[in-house]
């Protein structure tokens, strides 16, 4: 098993180790404010930062990883915040490299993850250009790129410009509602001499306020409605990682007997195969929890994303939303002009400014003694005891690698970092905080493979292995990020649901066609990934990553799996191509919808 910590060690590291240079003020303030890495794709805008980080710091705390795009810079950041809760850094060359990262940063402002980027331009001052080639790398505000969907960002002018912006950028990306930020670096200034003494400060004095939490009014009033409710529902959207806030949020359900409704776009939040949770998680809508949702009389929302599109599928699939609905989030806190990332207005009739695990934590003690006027009830949940016997059809789905995972898995833990839009989910059900990281955010391709290794970086050593399934898009448009994995020492296992074709186009092109009654034979066109056949486990071998395939046989894909965690737990990323069928398409109807 490689330790990341041996590799690229520098030589002869002590002999200038005095902060000297305003870009070793940079390098010093990421080490104060405990970042353990820092993803890169090298360029001449950050090389004085980049200096610091391995000859002042000595590449540790943080150590860099060295990435083949910008894409991966950013969704390796991302996979590493959706384990941890704390931000990693990335940086992102001039405005090149920032263009090239930007999806990347808008997957994970959507899917409000903390994350410091580190951005470089210049030199502002003219004299200090370079000919040609740093007038083009130089924006006038290089922050107005990405500023719609950052938290904050800056730019700073001086040294203590420099301390100011990386203490800000600290506490506004680990403060409720968490979102990236951007610091952007002028080359000019990072390759100055300090020139004067700077008291570094103590970042304990910097930290995050407590998460907002609700007001004794709030508890009350909320208190009040779940105690006098007869069929209530909960629907857990964003939250923590941590256990106790699960162990909570189990403990309301059962002592008020509120069915759960969780989404397969958010991270693991409840137990899928407990009798209260309804069917699987959610997307899209499922007819079960239409008919909760029709019938509860109470909906709490505790962070839901999209609330009002969940209540808009209720009722506009003929069924009738008439309960008390109350929606727990911070979420406004982010809400711009820019994006549309929060959805349509829900009609609500309280709505509570707290972190919504903070607030159930206030909530249990206010709940503790009054009774209540629930009906006793459970589901019969599909992914309670669900069948896991593989196929035996002629071609493998993604079906089959959900049964064969949940067949290896058996009591063992294990981390789904990324699943497919044709994952079932009433097969493979989610036990604890960490089985599985949710969606990329943004719906952006790319990020699969680049938020699998975060992933694996975070829990690397704690014997829980990180399995990514992804489509062949996906994977394709992400795939060089498996050097970095290589290269470092990082165990994934990455699964490729490869039906050899951009698919979910294929299907829009099936509705295009049903509408305007043209020929469906055609839809194929212009989506699928054919001839020649792309070999995904020569990509995966070219860059040091073992593999396999294409698996095309239920007989095969079992061994397949246990070989992928065998190089897992040895230390090692593992790939399987697994060619799977394209489902049929039927003439679209005038109300069918499909997703991305």
């Amino acid at each position: 098993m490689v330790e990341i910590r041996s590799v690229e060690l520098p030589e002869n590291v002590g002999t200038n180790r005095e902060m000297i240079w305003n870009s070793d003020l940079a390098a010093e303030m990421l080490r104060i404010l405990d970042i353990p890495y820092i993803a890169i794709n090298p360029g001449a805008s950050y090389r004085g930062f980049e200096d610091s980080l391995v000859n002042y710091l000595g590449n540790r705390g943080p150590q860099m990883l060295v990435c083949l795009h910008e894409d991966h810079v950013v969704s390796i950041a991302h996979g590493y915040a959706k384990v941890t809760g704390k931000p990693m850094a990335c940086a992102l060359h001039s405005n090149v490299g920032l263009m090239h990262g930007l999806m990347g940063i808008f997957n994970a402002w959507c899917d409000r993850v903390p994350m410091l980027v580190i951005g470089a331009t210049g030199p502002v001052e003219v004299e200090r250009r370079r000919p040609w080639i740093d007038w083009i790398h130089t924006f006038k505000d290089q922050g107005a790129m990405l500023r719609h969907f950052t938290k904050w960002d800056d730019e700073p002018r001086s040294p203590m410009g420099i301390v100011q912006a990386f203490l800000k950028g600290a506490h506004m990306t680990r403060d409720l509602p968490q979102a990236p930020v951007y610091i952007c670096l002028d080359a000019g200034l990072q390759e100055q001499a300090i020139g004067r003494d700077i008291a570094l400060p103590d970042p304990r004095r910097y930290e995050p306020a407590n998460p907002p939490s609700g007001s004794p009014e709030d508890i009350a009033d909320i208190a009040r409605r779940i105690a006098k409710a007869k069929c209530p529902v909960f629907l857990f959207g964003r939250g923590s990682r941590l256990q106790s806030d699960w162990d909570r949020r189990v403990e309301l359900a059962e002592a008020y007997s509120a069915l759960v409704i969780t989404s397969q776009h958010e991270r693991a939040v409840f137990p899928t195969a407990h009798p209260l949770h309804v069917g699987a998680p959610i997307d899209p809508i499922s007819s079960e929890a239409k008919q909760a949702l029709a019938a509860a009389d109470l909906v709490v929302s505790f962070d839901w994303v999209d609330l009002s599109g969940l209540i808009q599928h209720v009722e506009t699939s003929g069924g009738a939303f008439t309960g008390s609905l109350v929606h727990v989030s911070l979420d406004l806190a982010l809400h711009n002009g820019a994006s549309m990332d929060y959805f349509g207005i829900p009609a609500v009739d309280r709505t509570i400014k707290a972190d919504p695990d903070a607030f159930l934590t206030q909530l249990l003690p206010a709940l503790r003694g009054l009774p209540s006027a629930a009906v006793p009830r459970q589901q019969s949940n599909p992914t309670a005891g669900a069948s896991t016997t593989i196929s035996t059809g002629a071609e493998l789905t993604s079906v089959d690698i959900e049964k064969a995972l949940a067949d290896e898995r058996g009591q063992q833990k294990f981390t789904v970092a990324h699943i497919p839009l044709t994952w079932d989910g009433t097969i493979y059900d989610y036990r604890d905080p960490l089985d599985f990281l949710g969606h990329d955010g943004g719906a952006g391709l790319a990020a699969g493979p680049g938020i699998t290794i975060g992933a694996a970086l975070a829990l690397k050593g704690s014997g829980r292995p990180v399995i990514s399934v992804m489509g062949d898009g996906d994977f394709l448009q992400g795939a060089t990020a498996l050097w970095t994995a290589a290269h470092y020492g990082i165990p994934a296992l990455f699964i490729v649901a490869n039906n050899q074709s951009n698919f979910n186009d294929e299907i829009h092109q099936n509705v295009m066609a049903s509408f305007r009654d043209r020929p469906l034979e055609n839809r194929w066109i212009g989506q699928r990934l054919s001839d020649p056949e792309i070999d995904l486990a020569t990509i995966a071998k070219g860059q040091g990553v073992d593999g396999e395939g294409p698996v095309k046989t239920a007989e095969t894909l079992h061994a397949a799996i246990k070989r992928g965690l065998a190089a897992v737990r040895e230390g090692r990323p593992y790939l399987i191509d697994v060619h799977i069928a394209r489902p049929k398409l039927a003439k679209a109807s005038p109300t069918g919808r499909v997703g991305r």
